[in-house]
């Protein structure tokens, strides 16, 4: 039985948004093997993303006035949403979507950071899934990469809960993982690529980076970077995929034990 309880800090789900979803669900059935199967939640049906039996995240629409382009974004969980909204108002970000609830589900909203960096606080209803050693095709690390990495830092250890510590990355530069529990949740770095604003990078787990990225330029997404080694982390990649949201494929090194 799987061990369902609040993890709060873990990244739970991932939701691309986009214009034109069946061009995405195409692109990464045949790039990570990804299915998609109808989710009804009252009188809403979802696109729902699975690796093999397990559901990871779905495809959505942009709401309202939301003209940007294509993008992931990921849900955090948190103990009270209510309360990680209140708080990211008084630290400077802003409420995007309201605190619901989502029946039989749980309660979610949608925050942006000071820089405009956006998360869904969300808590479920049944508890969040253990942590389980990466598989292929499922996603493992969320990096968040702003143009103020000390404000951010600040804001996310407030609203969030997030502990952080700095590596050295040579000439990268510094980079800061993210904890909460004594688990490692995920990143942030200053490295914003020119022209994309700020934003946090889903990282999803791939047998074989090399094959990866090549398969995905072959599909029509555009290489922004990799694949390439990271010393002492693993090799990875960044795509836009033909919908234009960013993802990064790594294969981490293995722990040492």
């Amino acid at each position: 039985m799987s061990d369902r309880k609040p993890r709060p800090g873990k990244f739970v789900w991932f939701q691309h948004v986009s214009a034109d979803a069946r061009k995405a669900q195409a692109f990464y059935g045949e790039l990570l093997g990804w299915t998609v199967r109808p989710f009804s939640v009252g009188d809403l049906t979802f696109d729902m993303i699975f690796v093999g039996d397990t559901m990871i995240g779905d495809y959505a629409a942009p709401r309202g006035d939301d003209r940007r382009p294509a993008y992931w974004i990921a849900s955090v969980s948190v103990e009270d949403v209510d309360a990680a909204a209140k708080a990211a108002v008084a630290h400077g970000g802003k409420v995007v979507e309201a605190p619901a609830e989502i029946r039989g589900v749980g309660r979610i909203a949608r925050i942006a950071d000071p820089q405009g960096a956006e998360l869904c606080p969300f808590k479920n209803a049944t508890g969040d899934p253990a942590d389980e050693p990466a598989t292929h095709g499922r996603f493992f690390w969320n990096e968040l990469h702003t143009s103020d990495p000390p404000k951010a830092l600040a804001f996310y250890e407030t609203v969030l809960g997030f502990s952080h510590r700095a590596l050295g990355m040579g000439p990268a530069g510094t980079y800061h993982v993210l904890s909460r529990g004594g688990v490692d949740r995920g990143g942030a770095t200053g490295h914003l690529p020119g022209g994309v604003p700020p934003h946090w990078l889903p990282y999803v787990f791939v047998d074989d980076v090399d094959p990866t990225i090549a398969r995905a330029s072959n599909l029509g997404a555009t290489i922004s970077t990799g694949p390439e080694d990271i010393p002492g982390i693993g090799r990875f990649g960044v795509l836009a995929d033909p919908t234009g949201a960013r993802l990064a494929v790594m294969k981490p090194r293995p722990r040492e034990t």
